[in-house]
């Protein structure tokens, strides 16, 4: 039905205006013809953003695995389900059946009840990219657990927090993980949590790296055994469509993090819905989301989006560098992948390295590109365009949210005309809407604001998870009758949006609202420029003036630092106008960057104002030691 594949641009606008004049029938047709419900709903829709509270598909049941799971073993049961990539090439690739993937559940799921975890427990998964933790999340979904995955990069510390403030009565993890060509040991890390977490009572323990550990009597037991002896069968606990389904954590780049608290119905209609779309997907087609699935690229689009849709999806265990900067490709190759979605951050780095790690592959099977995490910047856009995609597979430039579930705004490949660095039109349902400082809506196009959603649609968190009242503050307060993204966005001429970036990266210099993002385009587009982030600090005249911190490429590090300067001004100048000139340019290594790849601006902000004395946690970025190489040197 059209209305669930749409395929050129008259039909999303069709489709489009019909979702905003009738949103309740709209989801009501989708959610009834494309799913499996134990009972139907009493009520589509019930929302006030005061409270806030929402609910979707009301009085309905349902089980999420039986939509990912059992519905396809009769006509897909021999299908790929998941297809594993390991991190060492060498190897062997898993090809997991949806008729495995069935029983491979079931029996974690009957591991899990037969350890004491029943409906609403939580549980805390710390597992690297292999097939137990997809399975272990969807082993919880089995049976009504609440899973909360953390991603295995994170420190003890870290783990140790979001284990107590959901109280996790389980831990699942492994004796460690590969990581490229090191091996982290997990298992120590979670052991250090666990000293601070009264809450746990099992740790239940996969064998990856076959390494000798540590093992507390009475706590921690081998999964293996277990599942050796579990049933293959394990009847689906019915949830209400409003039952929780799984808390994942904001990074909690400031003051602790957010469990953002997704619910069952709503959430798989819209991140089902949302991947069918965005990736025009079809039956044969082999779909691959680089991210991790402790992040919730993961969750909607490598695990939960896919499966319902009866896909084949991949998950890989390793780096994009190792064993060297063609990997990627390789994969690509190897599996004739159609839709390749990955973050700009990997895009920045392959794009540095030589072009042969790309040519010297066949990716003639891609269909459709995306990015995810951050907005890309128009260098990487038309790199990613025309080497990888050869020109003939559009970007979709996804922008949403941990907090949002799914993909807002993005274009719909063959139908919506791209852009490079603009997200594009809202998907069906999604009613976008920007904001002047004075809290009113701006009208019209060729304006830009702070982007708030105005309407809301079915896989929206639904709280944080213990703290209501902080999720009213922080995402209903600043607009009243808006959900407000923290984000600011322009709307062109044709409508389109362009997220500029958080409105904590709006840095009013000399009474001008400028935003990173464009600045950032702008010196990125020099030849000797890999990537950059630009933050405010403050100026006796200016009330603030701009910090830029950059990374050269190789072809750039032998050159002349005062005048590489000079031209990356001359190239704002040129493109912004001098009042964006940068008063400091400091050439660094690297970048502070979350797990999932965005700029820690933050603790830059800091360097930028001599306020070092504390910079919060570091331990949770991806490379803490390029904090103090950048304090060092900082001007």
């Amino acid at each position: 039905m059209s209305n669930y594949h749409i395929k050129n641009l008259e039909e999303y606008y069709q489709v489009y205006r019909k979702s905003v004049r009738n949103p309740q029938s709209f989801w009501e047709e989708i959610a009834e013809e494309h799913f499996l419900w134990r009972k139907r709903w009493d009520k589509v829709l019930d929302w006030d953003f005061e409270k806030p509270s929402i609910k979707w598909f009301e009085g309905a049941k349902l089980n999420i695995t039986e939509n990912c799971i059992d519905r396809h073993l009769h006509i897909r049961g021999n299908k790929t389900a998941i297809l594993f990539e390991p991190n060492d090439p060498k190897e062997e690739t898993q090809h997991i059946t949806y008729r495995q993937l069935y029983e491979r559940v079931c029996k974690f799921a009957n591991v899990l009840k037969e350890k004491g975890v029943k409906k609403g427990d939580r549980v805390c998964i710390y597992l690297p990219m292999i097939p137990e933790l997809a399975i272990s999340v969807l082993a919880c979904a089995r049976i009504g657990a609440i899973h909360s995955v953390v991603f295995a990069g994170f420190s003890s510390t870290a783990l140790a927090t979001r284990i107590n403030d959901c109280e996790a009565k389980m831990v699942i993890t492994s004796d460690g993980s590969y990581r490229g060509a090191k091996t982290i040991d997990l298992k120590g890390i979670v052991d250090d949590a666990l000293e601070h977490c009264p809450c746990v009572e099992t740790v239940l323990v996969v064998k990856r790296i076959n390494v000798e550990i540590n093992m507390k009597e009475g706590r921690d037991q081998w999964l293996q055994p277990l599942l050796d002896n579990a049933y293959q069968d394990c009847d689906p606990e019915i949830m209400d469509a409003e039952d929780p389904l799984f808390i994942l954590y904001t990074s909690g780049s400031t003051g602790r993090p957010k469990g953002m608290m997704h619910t069952t119905a709503g959430y798989m209609v819209y991140t089902a819905y949302t991947f069918k779309n965005v990736f025009q997907y079809r039956e044969d087609d082999i779909y691959w989301c680089t991210a991790d699935i402790g992040w919730i690229t993961g969750h909607s689009y490598i695990v939960y989006g896919p499966l319902a849709n009866g896909a084949t999806t991949v998950m890989f265990e390793g780096v994009p560098s190792y064993p060297d900067f063609g990997r990627f490709w390789d994969i690509v190759q190897k599996h004739k992948i159609t839709q390749f979605y990955t973050a700009p951050t990997a895009i920045r780095a392959l794009a540095k390295e030589n072009l042969d790690y790309v040519t010297n592959h066949d990716l003639s099977s891609l269909k459709v590109l995306g990015t995810v995490g951050e907005p890309i910047n128009e260098e990487a856009w038309h790199w990613y365009n025309d080497h990888v995609g050869a020109k003939k597979s559009p970007i979709v430039d996804t922008w949403w949210q941990t907090e949002t579930g799914g993909i807002l705004i993005s274009p719909i490949p063959f139908a919506t005309p791209t852009k490079p660095t603009y997200a594009t039109l809202p998907m069906p349902g999604v009613q976008p809407a920007l904001m002047d400082e004075d809290g009113k809506e701006i009208t019209g196009n060729q304006v830009d604001g702070r982007l708030c959603i105005k309407f809301p649609w079915p896989s929206m968190a639904r709280t944080i998870w213990g703290d209501h009242q902080r999720y009213k503050d922080t995402y209903f307060s600043a607009y009243p009758n808006h959900y407000f993204t923290g984000d600011g966005a322009l709307r062109d001429e044709v409508g389109y949006y362009r997220i500029t970036g958080r409105v904590d990266d709006v840095i009013i210099v000399s009474g001008h609202n400028l935003g990173t993002a464009p600045i950032e385009d702008a010196i990125n587009e020099h030849p000797a420029v890999a990537e950059s982030a630009i933050v405010g600090f403050p100026h006796d005249i200016k009330g603030n003036a701009l910090y830029g911190f950059i990374i050269l490429k190789e072809t750039g590090e032998s050159r002349d630092r005062d005048n590489l300067g000079k031209e990356v001004n001359q190239q704002i100048t040129d493109r912004i106008g001098p009042i964006a000139k940068l008063d400091k340019i400091q050439f660094v290594p690297g970048l502070p960057k979350t797990r999932s790849g965005k700029i820690m601006r933050r603790i830059l902000r800091k360097i930028a104002s001599k306020d070092t004395s504390n910079l919060g946690d570091t331990s949770t970025l991806l490379n803490p030691e390029v904090v103090e190489k950048i304090m060092e040197e900082a001007l």
